[in-house]
């Protein structure tokens, strides 16, 4: 939120998979995968392929239970938050690709 996200919904489920975390910042929808990791180099491939999937197939029901951002044409974005150790917290913006839009 102090970086101009607008939080929408926490660990947001649906029987096609869960995201961690959607926001809005300005004209963008993002999708957001929180991992832990005890050390930071345990975080080099932190999404599998799998992860990916399940985290696209949430970001899809979401937006069809919420069809004003696409209607509004909005960017979307798929982002992996790293947090390690002592709360250090690394954001990867754009991390992988869901619709091609």
């Amino acid at each position: 939120m102090l970086t101009g996200h607008h939080i929408l919904a926490r660990r947001f489920r649906c029987n096609a998979g869960e995201v961690d975390l959607i926001a809005r910042r300005g004209r963008t929808l993002i999708f957001i995968e929180v991992k832990q990791r005890t050390r930071a180099e345990h975080a080099v491939d932190p999404v599998s392929a799998r992860s990916e999937e399940r985290i696209i197939r949430a970001g899809e029901t979401y937006l069809v239970r919420h069809p004003r951002y696409i209607e509004d044409g909005f960017a979307l974005r798929y982002d992996v938050v790293i947090v390690t150790g002592r709360w250090r917290i690394s954001h990867l913006r754009d991390a992988f690709r869901g619709w091609a839009r």
